[in-house]
């Protein structure tokens, strides 16, 4: 019951990663519309750093429990994460 967990906290982790390039994405949005000057970019770049940091400390608790490769290996669902995201928040198309 442990090990599973111990994986479900390596993917939500992961998960939250994968806000990273949303927040991008918004604040490239908010750069186009507003420029430097607007202050909702700062606010996704801020939230962008903070996933990251989140990310960086939950990553460093998490990997003490899994082998490296293991670890590695179990982050590439990063890849559909952000694809989600795509198609649920931006309303992208996803083909082949």
């Amino acid at each position: 019951m442990e090990k599973i967990k111990d994986y479900v906290f390596l993917h939500l982790s992961v998960m939250m990663f994968s806000f990273t390039s949303v927040f991008l994405k918004f604040a490239s949005k908010e750069l186009n519309t507003g420029g430097l000057k607007n202050p909702r970019l700062y606010l996704f770049l801020f939230l962008m750093f903070l996933v990251c940091f989140l990310y960086a400390f939950c990553w460093q608790k998490i990997i003490k429990k899994f082998d490296l490769n293991i670890g590695f290996a179990n982050r590439s669902v990063y890849l559909l994460w952000s694809q989600l995201w795509a198609v649920a928040i931006f309303g992208e198309h996803l083909t082949v």
